[in-house]
């Protein structure tokens, strides 16, 4: 029987999923990688999006939330 810890059931995803933060080269990422580095739940970016009152400013491609890898970087103060 395999265990998990209660901030992976809850997010949804295994951290060996997501590479390092400064590995990615992509110029955006979903709603499940940022929630995983910013350490917030999915539902709490996805509140940002709709009130546009959060840190960071999703843009929507194909109606789907894709959050830029440089915004999450600079909040996160990563290079």
């Amino acid at each position: 029987m395999q265990t998990h810890h209660s901030s992976e059931v809850r997010q949804g995803a295994h951290p060996e999923q997501f590479p390092p933060l400064e590995l990615i080269t992509r110029p955006t990422v979903d709603t499940a990688a940022t929630a995983y580095y910013l350490n917030r739940q999915q539902q709490t970016l996805r509140g940002w999006a709709c009130s546009e009152k959060g840190p960071l400013r999703p843009i929507r491609v194909n109606g789907r939330l894709a959050w830029q890898v440089a915004d999450i970087k600079r909040l996160l103060g990563v290079q």
